[in-house]
């Protein structure tokens, strides 16, 4: 049933990136669907960015404002009932979709209480390490980074507690600097993050970078429609007030079809793609094929590595 819904998605995401009647006069060297992402530049990176610049140490995809408000509320990333409360809700259905298409796509058990066993995760943008967490007990070996000094500290204080977690080789750093480093990994794996970078398109070349061949990449991010804007932002942050104030802005979200794009042309093939629907009768979220608001992609590493 899922495969079926994520098809779907993603051939009308296909449908919605063809059919936008672009004329484009470009270099025959140059491929179709990279000419279609140029087309979407200026809605890329015409945005309100953070003006500050990034530590010498890490790369410019950094947004040092969005960095600052993590930073402030870093103590609460375990507080269940805190400002991090809608990502603990939608924890189990975020791992529910990285259980069927990573083991899907390694030839792994799903059903097995540690599928991941063997493959290596890279959790970037793990905040305090409530995604790192159960992956390293679903039997990945593990490595999260953030750009955040204080959500490493509180990941590894937390990791502490538990023997399996504690695996887990957590790293006040960032993506660039790990493609400095030759890292490579199975899966990498980015959830809620792309929306609070500088520049979506460098920030998706490095996790093609730290994806091995073959290998797999997961974002998952907030749709730039009106139904997001009214929902993730209006209602989320200033009725219901799950989450602080100016945590997103709508400038910053990508569309789906503006995310495949990025993908593709950092060498990433997107293969599935869902939705999270929440229902406030029970509480919690689902998978869905609605992609209108907050939604998930996987990718595949292509050989070719041609990203430019």
């Amino acid at each position: 049933m899922f495969r079926r819904m994520f098809s779907r998605s993603l051939y009308r995401l296909q449908n919605l990136s063809g059919s936008r009647g672009l004329s484009l006069h470009h270099n025959s060297s140059i491929s179709s669907d990279y000419a279609v992402l140029a087309a979407f530049q200026p809605l890329l990176h015409n945005r309100p960015y953070a003006t500050t610049p990034p530590p010498a140490a890490f790369a410019s995809s950094l947004n040092q404002t969005e960095l600052a408000k993590f930073a402030a509320i870093a103590d609460s990333w375990w507080d269940a009932e805190g400002p991090f409360k809608p990502l603990h809700v939608m924890n189990p259905t975020r791992l529910a979709f990285l259980r069927s298409t990573l083991c899907r796509h390694f030839g792994k058990d799903p059903f097995s209480p540690r599928p991941f066993e063997g493959l290596k995760f890279v959790d970037v943008g793990c905040g305090g390490g409530i995604l790192s967490e159960p992956l390293a007990r679903m039997g990945a070996s593990v490595t999260g980074i953030d750009a955040v000094e204080k959500n490493i500290k509180i990941a590894r204080l937390h990791a502490d507690l538990d023997p399996v977690a504690s695996s887990i080789k957590y790293r006040w750093t960032t993506a660039e600097n790990l493609v400095e480093e030759q890292m490579t990994f199975d899966a990498v794996i980015a959830l809620e993050v792309i929306e609070h970078v500088a520049d979506p398109a460098e920030f998706c070349k490095s996790l093609s970078s730290l994806t091995v061949s073959n290998g797999a990449t997961v974002i998952s991010t907030i749709n730039r429609s009106m139904r997001a804007y009214a929902t993730a932002i209006v209602a989320a942050e200033y009725i219901l007030h799950w989450l602080p104030k100016g945590t997103h802005q709508w400038s910053s979200f990508l569309t789906p079809e503006e995310l495949v794009l990025i993908l593709q042309r950092a060498s990433i093939s997107v293969e599935e793609m869902a939705g999270f629907a929440y229902d406030p009768l029970t509480g919690q979220w689902t998978l869905t094929d609605d992609i209108g608001v907050n939604f998930i992609a996987f990718g595949i590493k292509t050989a070719n590595n041609s990203s430019v």
